[in-house]
């Protein structure tokens, strides 16, 4: 089959979907629709956004669908009748099997970690939250449980020391998109032989997990140690961010830390005390040395770096 031939239905949202869809459509690939979230209210006047995915679709003039509902049979028939071969997911919700087993070729997705490693919503943040010296990306054909289908194939990358999740965020965005290509191309020639997850461990406990981040588990645990609590700011930066709460003026503030270095050494100080000279450096306390804060938002102001915070913030 002619990669002209073979239709494709590409599911995405955000930025990191967008660079597998542009790489179909630069290189001639038939992507007969598009499958995104519906445009939400968002910012500070409600308006109504669009998915990055639907923007670059919208540039292309590619067909989009945007259910709210994938089970909707309105939807269901709509799908059926774009007679694709097969479907690519890259950062999109979960499927239901009436869509993920629709196409005669399957449906394969793109996920951001070494399966079967860091199954889940946020496998980039929790790899580099752990202290991974690398990670990847694998392609894997949908099955009932999530992230858990057969393994088509998989690229490494590696972690370095000071790269936060914005980083290795991009550097996956172009090697999955590449593999995505990778994988198109050798299901078209039937040139696939993909491998059950069961064979890439031995224990089902050695596997670790990327679960969906919130507020109660973006929160710093300053008694932890200063390399694990480096690794957590750099594997939420720049989003959603490391947060904590300092009490300032009597009252406890809120604030979001995007850049810290570790120094390490010996004290007797107590955990989380703050030192400062309010002019140059803001660091605190921790059980093996201290934690120099680089960059800092205090809720309700904007993102600065730390000489600039402290010019127009004091801390006691």
């Amino acid at each position: 089959m002619n990669k002209k031939d073979l239709r494709i239905v590409f599911m995405g949202t955000p930025d990191f979907a967008v660079e597998t869809l542009r790489l179909l459509v630069e290189n001639s690939y038939s992507v007969v629709g598009v499958v995104t979230t519906p445009d939400r209210p968002a910012g500070r006047g409600y308006k109504f956004q669009e998915s990055a995915v639907k923007k670059y679709a919208l540039s292309q003039g590619l067909y989009i669908m945007q259910p709210e509902k994938l089970r909707d049979e309105s939807f269901l028939n709509e799908l059926k009748s774009l007679n694709a071969d097969l479907q690519i997911v890259v950062a999109f919700r979960m499927l239901p099997k009436e869509v993920w087993s629709m196409p005669a070729k399957g449906t394969f997705n793109v996920h951001a970690s070494l399966l079967p490693q860091y199954r889940g919503a946020a496998p980039i943040n929790w790899a580099v939250i752990n202290g991974e010296k690398e990670t990847g990306v694998t392609t894997f054909f949908l099955s009932h449980e999530i992230d858990t289908g057969d393994i088509i194939f998989q690229e490494k990358i590696l972690i370095g020391k000071e790269d936060n999740a914005e980083i290795v965020h991009d550097k996956l965005m172009t090697l999955g998109a590449q593999l995505a290509l990778k994988t198109v191309d050798a299901i078209e020639n039937d040139a696939i032989k993909p491998k059950a997850q069961s064979k890439y461990y031995i224990d089902e406990s050695e596997l670790k997990s990327a679960p969906k981040l919130f507020r109660d588990n973006t929160e710093i645990d300053w008694n932890k140690t200063g390399t694990e609590i480096y690794n957590f700011v750099r594997g939420l930066s720049p989003y959603p961010a490391a947060w904590t709460e300092f009490y300032v003026n009597g009252e406890s503030q809120s604030f979001k830390i995007y850049g810290t270095k570790f120094v390490p050494g010996e004290h007797s100080l107590p955990i989380k005390q703050i030192v400062t000279d309010n002019k140059t450096y803001l660091c605190i306390v921790v059980t093996d040395g201290f934690i120099e804060i680089t960059d800092i938002q205090i809720s309700g102001k904007k993102r600065m770096e730390i000489r600039d915070f402290l010019n127009g913030f004091k801390f006691e």
